[in-house]
């Protein structure tokens, strides 16, 4: 735990403005949009959503909705039939199970069509105010691999061993802190190592030396 308490305050010294890039007024919307962050920018996201929230923002808008439009709504996003798809029977099931309302659990929150452990972990955060865990996602996978936070490779692994580091009540800042990190310094193509706050700990910038 100590070595995650120091990592989490190195990070917050670099990163004090951290938190979700995702725009969203609603549960459901941060739910939405989530969906649509999947193999897509959250900046790319957030110019999508304006436009479609404006028409449609409830669950019973979207499991309404025409399919085929949903589709050219979203198109930007990318694999915007799978995610229409997804989308609207999630909406469908929150209205038929959950009486319209976005579900305020983990395993309820799985149990929706298109939603995995990641975009759960997210909207726990996001909309509820309760860090449940640790959202890994490319960023996070990368960091926690480089550094030697984890060896494994499937994202719900590494986030099992990333829960054994960090202290619950850290779950919140950390979950900002490795995504910004991954968007600004370890950048996957092009890694900032000689200004990165970890190089120290990392043990890719140590096989450089």
């Amino acid at each position: 735990m100590k070595q995650g308490k120091e990592l989490v305050n190195i990070l917050r010294k670099r990163y004090p403005d951290a938190k979700c890039s995702l725009d969203f007024d609603t549960p459901f919307e941060m739910l939405v949009a989530v969906m649509l962050s999947a193999q897509c920018t959250d900046e790319r996201v957030n110019k999508t959503t304006p436009s479609i929230f404006a028409k449609y923002s409830t669950p019973k808008d979207f499991a309404d909705i025409d399919i085929n439009e949903l589709e050219e709504l979203i198109h930007p996003c990318g694999f915007y039939k799978n995610k229409a798809k997804n989308i609207k029977k999630c909406a469908q099931m929150i209205m038929e199970k959950y009486n319209g309302e976005v579900p305020q659990t983990m395993e309820n929150l799985i149990s929706l069509p298109g939603v995995g452990r990641k975009s759960a972990n997210v909207v726990m955060l996001e909309a509820f105010g309760d860090a449940q865990g640790i959202a890994v996602d490319t960023h996070c996978k990368r960091i926690a691999n480089k550094i030697g936070l984890s060896d494994e490779k499937e994202p719900e692994k590494i986030e099992q061993d990333l829960l054994k580091i960090f202290d619950k009540e850290d779950y919140k800042d950390i979950n900002h802190l490795l995504i910004w990190h991954g968007r600004n310094t370890c950048i996957a193509r092009n890694p900032k190592c000689e200004e990165c706050v970890l190089k120290e700990i990392c043990r890719e910038y140590a096989k450089t030396k």
